[in-house]
């Protein structure tokens, strides 16, 4: 236990110390630094503010009561949505109208979705810990140490989490540098900082994020819906769970720069996502019975947008192989305007794009075979915990492929 506290304090303090600096191109993230110094999310002001407030998911009862808090807690989520997309069409049409009320309206419902967050909060997280505990998922150092609860301790609070400022390089889809900035900036401030990225001679996205796992509690966004939360809630806990395991630990280096490693990323990203889904289904499944409104887009018929993607993604991949830069980002950009044109609306689809979301090997951005690779995996296991232990303790991704034969 004592090697792993260490490896663990270690890391921080190459978090703190070292980040982006530990790379040679110093004038690069000098000038970098300058651009984003004004939106730079604090983590340690932010967790300064939880440890002074107490934020965080209450402690509950379980019982009928606090299924229909949440129901209600995320009708208000449907309700606030809404509101905000009526105003936002005022705004757009110049119409003045009902604004006021509106808004005020969106003001109160907002308070009260703020007021029953922690509650829900702690309602969802002890539904997963139960059902994290039933499938043995308890604590990722169990062979040093036995612990009857969950550690990393599961903590999320719902509030939407901060923005991620991915940068690519233009000739290769990369993600070299990621940033959180803070979650109160403007679409306008958005595209500004990333005209002024772009200027270095790179791509860049500023990209809204569902949950972030890079403090403590972790944020997973206010905005969704129950099945989202539940599912990224487990997910972003995963993600600490598996820092104290040699796949998570490796990820942490890359993500810190350190020692950079794609497919390590793409295969803790994927088992992440993979058991993340599995927990919540059984949660949403257990708890409840009355099904959401999806927000699904219906696929329209003769179009499938996951095959698009991939196609979109192996032309880009083959113009940048062959040192046609400019092509591949004019080519992204009629693709964009083509799926919207489908009822696919993306701000902005670049290299940054693909780097950012190229790592969930689930995603249809994704080319890569670790995702269908860790499927065959997790058929030939005889538990969701022996598929994250095995997993968990991969180094490469030939440890991977050599898993599966």
């Amino acid at each position: 236990m004592g090697k792993i506290r260490l490896i663990i304090a270690t890391s921080l303090v190459l978090i703190i110390s070292l980040g982006a600096g530990c790379t040679p191109e110093h004038s690069f993230d000098s000038r970098l630094s300058s651009i984003v110094k004004p939106y730079r999310f604090s983590i340690i002001d932010w967790e300064m503010k939880v440890l002074l407030t107490g934020d965080g998911p209450s402690v509950t009862q379980e019982g009928e009561d606090e299924l229909s808090q949440v129901r209600e807690y995320f009708s208000l989520v449907e309700r606030v949505d809404a509101l905000k997309s009526e105003i936002e069409v005022l705004n757009t049409d110049g119409r003045q109208g009902d604004l006021a009320s509106l808004k005020a309206e969106l003001e109160l419902l907002e308070e009260q979705q703020a007021a029953v967050a922690g509650v829900v909060g702690g309602i969802i997280k002890k539904q997963i810990e139960d059902t994290l505990a039933e499938q043995g998922i308890l604590n990722p150092v169990d062979e040093y140490i036995k612990l009857e609860t969950h550690f990393p301790p599961l903590n999320f609070k719902l509030e939407q989490p901060p923005y991620l400022l991915v940068i690519s390089p233009r000739n290769r889809i990369d993600s070299i540098r990621e940033i959180p900035l803070r979650q109160d900036i403007s679409l306008e401030e958005i595209e500004a900082i990333e005209a002024e990225v772009d200027r270095l001679g790179v791509s860049s996205l500023v990209v809204e994020l569902g949950g972030f796992a890079g403090t403590y509690p972790t944020f997973v966004a206010n905005d969704a819906s129950l099945q989202f939360v539940i599912c990224t809630a487990t997910e972003e806990w995963l993600h600490q769970y598996l820092v104290f395991k040699p796949l998570g630990f490796l990820y942490l280096l890359d993500v810190t720069g350190i020692s950079r490693d794609y497919d390590i990323a793409t295969i803790n990203e994927a088992v992440a996502g993979m058991v993340s889904k599995e927990i919540g289904a059984i949660v949403y499944q257990k708890y409840f019975t009355q099904h959401e409104n999806g927000n699904n887009q219906i696929e329209e018929a003769g179009f499938d947008f996951n095959q698009e993607m991939r196609e979109i993604r192996r032309t880009v991949d083959g113009y940048l192989a062959q040192g046609e830069i400019e092509l591949a980002e004019g080519f992204m950009e009629q693709k964009r305007w083509y799926l919207a044109s489908r009822g696919y609306y993306i701000r902005k689809l670049n290299q940054a794009y693909f780097a950012f979301h190229g790592t969930y090997a689930d995603r249809p951005t994704s080319i890569s075979p670790i995702g269908s690779e860790l499927e065959t995996l997790r058929g030939q296991s005889d538990s969701l915990k022996d598929f994250l232990d095995t997993v968990a303790a991969m180094t490469s991704r030939q440890d991977l492929i050599g898993s599966i034969g």
